[in-house]
């Protein structure tokens, strides 16, 4: 994720869901070292425990760059909502990283395509599910079904959105990139 990220060089993130941190602490060690120096320069991290943020919070602290995150303790759907209100926050962001309640990616997604400027790029992590998305029903286990289903819902519908070009990773659990193009 670093190598994509220096390639977009953004220089105002948002993340969805932080689970330990480390795709948070990836993100603000690929964005410029001034981050947050200018109010166009931040890493917004949203996530409903705040323990999780503090998994990585060391790590971050020991890299120098917690002055870079705007850490919001809150389910991400209020906290979207309220950024889409302030109008000047529609196409503000360069790059989101999604990886939280899956039932949700497609909420997230609509939001996104209007914080995210044009050219800018949304990554959502567990795209494959364990890679039962390609299994029959059948060989999935029952504690991975419902997953399968939201993650085969949600490749669906970003496959036909012709605001975005895909491309889906086979890396861990799936990695899907989006790059918004109107």
């Amino acid at each position: 994720m670093s190598m994509l990220l220096r390639m977009v060089n953004p220089k105002r993130t948002i993340e969805i869901g932080v689970y330990t941190g480390y795709s948070l602490l990836t993100t603000a060690l690929s964005t410029p070292p001034d981050a947050k120096a200018m109010h166009s320069l931040s890493i917004t991290a949203i996530d409903p425990e705040h323990a999780s943020y503090e998994i990585g919070l060391p790590f971050i602290i020991k890299a120098g760059i917690e002055q870079k995150i705007d850490f919001i303790q809150s389910q991400a759907l209020p906290v979207l909502d309220d950024l889409l209100l302030l109008q000047k926050e529609e196409g503000s962001f360069d790059f989101a990283f999604v990886d939280a309640d899956k039932q949700n990616y497609g909420n997230y997604h609509e939001r996104l395509m209007k914080l995210v400027k044009i050219g800018g790029v949304i990554v959502y992590d567990n795209t494959l599910w364990g890679g039962t998305v390609a299994k029959p029903d059948g060989e999935v286990p029952g504690c991975k079904r419902e997953g399968k289903v939201l993650a085969a819902e949600f490749n669906r519908r970003i496959a036909a959105d012709n605001r975005v070009e895909i491309c889906l990773l086979p890396l861990g659990d799936g990695i899907t990139i989006c790059r918004r193009i109107s």
